[in-house]
């Protein structure tokens, strides 16, 4: 990786992330699937933003234009504003890459909730929570982005599961994100995994959830799983990541755990037990 790379980003991607952020959704193989699990208490907000960061940020050796990562984000959780607020305090303006034709943030949960359309804005939001109609709006948003290498991250999926009632189930969300991958070059998801969503199963909602989430896990190529001390609370670690990763040759481990801290600025320090 060209020191130039490294030294633009070493600020605001912790080192032992740089391997799996930095050279994760840009350069992987083309038609890749990073998924990203959290739980209460443990979310994956703070790591979507370096993603973020590294495929959008500009870089000392920047490539031409046509070879810029572009981005959609799609979240059923957060909404726009949230995501602008975050990556500005990391110095990245995603209005800017908005209008230069790299970033489209498309609004999921303003569509399940609000009464009636959203005013105009520089989001798209999603009118509804039938997954073909979902399906067919982001597929027109990746299509209008202006990048040769497009990915696609989608924030809390399993959320449809949740609002969508008789009408979306596990396999209907799996088909759509096969399909949306046939036109991006990767893809990150981020999916709840609490152990009542994902071991118990006794109600519909239970069993779907643990479906698409160890549906998604076999395909991905990684799995970045995010979670609480076993020990309790600590004022110096937010939780654990334990990275799993099918891909090789990326001078990155099959397997490895970290700790990982996020402090009230929104910086992040991830460091290794007993460091």
């Amino acid at each position: 990786m060209p020191s130039s790379h490294l030294s633009s980003a070493s600020s605001k991607i912790p080192a032992l992330l740089e391997p799996y952020v930095l050279d994760g959704a840009a350069t992987r193989h083309d038609g890749s699937l990073t998924l990203v699990t959290s739980i209460q208490g443990a979310a994956a907000n703070w790591l979507i933003l370096r993603y973020l960061f590294a495929l959008l940020a500009s870089k000392k050796d920047e490539p031409e234009e046509q070879d810029k990562a572009g981005v959609v984000l799609v979240s059923f959780m957060r909404d726009g504003a949230f995501w602008r607020d975050g990556c500005s305090r990391l110095g990245l303006d995603l209005e800017a890459c908005r209008q230069a034709g790299r970033f489209t943030f498309v609004d999921g949960l303003t569509g399940m909730f609000a009464a009636k359309p959203a005013a105009p804005g520089p989001d798209v939001v999603l009118p509804s929570t039938k997954v073909d109609e979902i399906s067919a709006h982001i597929s027109k948003v990746v299509a209008g982005i202006k990048s040769s290498r497009k990915v696609l991250i989608i924030d809390q999926m399993d959320a449809l599961l949740a609002v969508g009632g008789d009408s979306v189930d596990a396999l209907k969300l799996q088909n759509m994100t096969l399909a949306l991958r046939e036109n991006v070059f990767s893809t990150v998801i981020t999916l709840a995994a609490d152990s009542p969503l994902i071991q118990e199963q006794t109600t519909t909602l239970e069993r779907e959830h643990a479906s698409l989430s160890l549906g998604m896990a076999h395909a991905a190529d990684e799995v970045l799983s995010l979670r609480k001390l076993d020990t309790g609370a600590a004022g110096d670690v937010s939780g654990v990541m334990r990275i799993s990763s099918s891909t090789e040759g990326r001078g990155a481990d099959a397997s490895v755990e970290v700790l990982y801290h996020v402090l009230g600025d929104g910086s992040v320090k991830v460091f290794e037990r007993g460091s």
